[in-house]
């Protein structure tokens, strides 16, 4: 996945500079060297500084990078996390990509701890989703990661997850099963399979059908989620998912499931504050 992220850092660049930073052509000598400083503005987790270093390099290979604090750290306000020091055209050119991806990361990684923290003391992990930014997906997962996230599939080319529309548009719990397992034989493909259940008649028939490795329980109530890991009992895995809120999320938690998905995580996250100052 490092060619699409090579790929997003060079589209970004071609989205900002365009034919040319012409503030900073008409502005800064092109021998002008100097240094800036990444300031965080407020507390959090830090995410997305190999991702910054990754910018600065493919921009300008010459920019050298002091790293003060890792992805993961937390962080807070007043905290220097890297030096980069080079060309003073290369870093302006720089600037706002950097400061995008990394306060976008922070916010999500941030965000991330505070519900993996919440489930401390549980064996329930938090899910992210693909309610994510088109073309930052795999940015995004990467900072739910750094918070203590577990990355979901990252599309859909890497699990088979028979949501509702899937199950109702194959005619069924049951065909819809048959055939996904049919297709991977024939494909040659070893990939889970997870499959979204409305209500205990469809667990049931999972539990008759089987041939999955999870189950989702959606919009399952705390009081039918712990009968239902009850009913699975450890057969297959186990996801909470739909209407779970960060109050709610331990109670769900301690019903024992496995996963809990929450695209709160990345559809409608904060960003961390911070900047980038000359020094």
């Amino acid at each position: 996945m490092n060619n699409l992220i090579d790929q997003l850092i060079q589209l970004s660049f071609a989205e900002d500079i365009g034919d040319g930073d012409h503030t900073t052509l008409s502005s800064i000598p092109e021998s002008a060297t100097g240094k800036s400083k990444l300031i965080i503005k407020e507390d959090g987790v830090i995410a997305g500084v190999e991702i910054a270093q990754r910018i600065f390099h493919a921009f300008d290979p010459d920019l050298k990078v002091s790293v003060y604090i890792n992805d993961g750290a937390q962080v807070k306000k007043g905290d220097i996390a890297f030096v980069v020091e080079g060309k003073v055209r290369s870093i302006l050119q720089t600037e706002r990509l950097v400061l995008n991806v990394m306060q976008r990361m922070s916010g999500i990684a941030t965000t991330t701890r505070k519900y993996a923290d919440r489930l401390k003391g549980t064996k329930t992990r938090v899910l992210d989703t693909r309610k994510t930014t088109p073309g930052m997906r795999m940015l995004e997962k990467e900072a739910v990661r750094i918070g203590g996230g577990v990355n979901h599939r990252i599309g859909l080319f890497d699990m088979i997850l028979l949501k509702d529309n899937h199950v109702d548009f194959a005619g069924g719990i049951e065909k819809a099963i048959t055939r996904a397992k049919e297709y991977l034989k024939e494909k040659g493909k070893d990939l889970k399979i997870e499959i979204e259940v409305r209500n205990f008649d469809e667990i049931n028939e999972v539990l008759r059908v089987g041939g999955v490795d999870r189950i989702m329980l959606d919009n399952f109530n705390t009081e039918d989620t712990c009968k239902a890991v009850k009913l699975i009992d450890g057969k297959y895995e186990t996801e909470s998912s739909g209407g779970i809120t960060f109050e709610t999320l331990r109670d769900y938690a301690e019903c024992g499931v496995d996963f809990i998905s929450v695209g709160a995580l990345t559809h409608s996250v904060k960003s961390l504050d911070m900047s980038l100052k000359a020094c």
